[in-house]
């Protein structure tokens, strides 16, 4: 089958992908192997690709926003049926009995394993997964809508709720590519008034027409005070910028797996009056359904920007050098 590997990591200009043809995998016990139609391409695997997130293993395929069908079926799995549609995203097992997991937090787990990082991804002809960690997928979306949703979805609803957004309050968003374009429509939906902070012209203008109350640059001030802020660019230096827009008592949710560094915070401006920094760590199998059931209800509307199998760096220089409004989705189907 075909596949994209980081071959070493680096700057993305640099070719750090390789194209490469290895064997077809083969699903274990409990597991299932997924034919990708689609796979959306993320910010996380720029990460990996480019070293700010440790590779685990040698030559892993990235990509964990699959979507596809059910091509064959481990020893015992039975959940899904040959044929069958599904989605992969970024949480592939836990442990299930750790503290964390016992309790519900399994994002929190201490053995966890992720697709693309820890297991190969979707930047293949075929992937391989347990099916517990498989979503059924809406029938409303298609293949290329409903990638995204598998992580930009996931991550920014999780970002959002740990936001603490009071019913009908003020929200900023930092940034505004894939995860933000989404969260920002189930803040919308809630009722909460949302503006958008970032320096591309086009997220601004994306943003005002997905119905935003303003859009401005990244290291301004809103227009008014916030009771909510999520972060979504990777930039650690709009963390006092973004806690300094807050009101009193409100809650800045860090969504990324990776932030250049912080500056020094200031007490008496950015913290004080009970003002709360918080991050987001990965996600449990609940978010990800609460995401996928919200977002065919609303329904959010997913600005995918297709690119052609063989055209992977390009996805992701692309999101490097922020030339992408929304959500870069792979076409791995011939």
């Amino acid at each position: 089958m075909r596949a994209w590997v980081v071959e070493s990591c680096g700057p993305i200009d640099g070719h750090p992908l390789r194209s490469v043809e290895r064997d077809m995998p083969e699903p274990g016990p409990g597991e299932i192997r997924v034919r990708v139609s689609v796979c959306g391409v993320c910010r996380t695997d720029l990460h990996l690709a480019e070293g700010d997130l440790a590779p685990r293993r040698a030559r892993t395929v990235p990509g964990h926003e699959i979507v596809g069908v059910v091509d064959a079926l481990g020893a015992g799995s039975q959940r899904f049926a040959l044929g069958e549609r599904v989605g992969v995203a970024w949480l592939a097992h836990t442990c299930g009995v750790c503290a964390y997991c016992r309790r519900g937090a399994e994002n929190l787990c201490i053995t966890p394993k992720f697709t693309g990082w820890d297991r190969d991804g979707g930047f293949a002809d075929a992937a391989v997964v347990h099916e517990d960690f498989a979503y059924a997928l809406p029938p409303s979306f298609a293949d290329e809508v409903a990638a995204p949703l598998l992580c930009s979805g996931i991550i920014g609803y999780r970002a959002l709720r740990r936001s603490a957004l009071p019913p009908g309050g003020r929200l900023g968003i930092y940034g505004f590519g894939a995860s933000a374009h989404l969260a920002a429509q189930i803040a919308l939906h809630e009722g909460a008034r949302v503006h958008v902070l970032t320096r591309s012209r086009a997220a601004q203008q994306l943003a005002l027409d997905l119905g935003c109350h303003s859009a401005g640059e990244a290291a301004g001030s809103p227009p008014e005070p916030l009771d909510a802020a999520v972060l979504f660019a990777p930039v650690g230096e709009l963390v006092p910028v973004a806690l300094q827009a807050l009101d009193r008592g409100g809650t800045l949710s860090v969504a990324g797996i990776h932030l250049t560094d912080t500056p020094p915070l200031h007490y008496a401006t950015e913290l004080f009056e009970e003002r709360t920094l918080t991050s987001t760590t990965a996600n449990t199998r609940r978010d990800g359904e609460a995401l996928l059931e919200l977002a065919a209800r609303i329904p959010l509307k997913v600005t995918a920007v297709p690119y052609d199998f063989d055209a992977a760096e390009a996805a992701l220089c692309d999101i490097a050098h922020d030339r992408l409004t929304g959500a870069a989705v792979l076409n791995v189907r011939p």
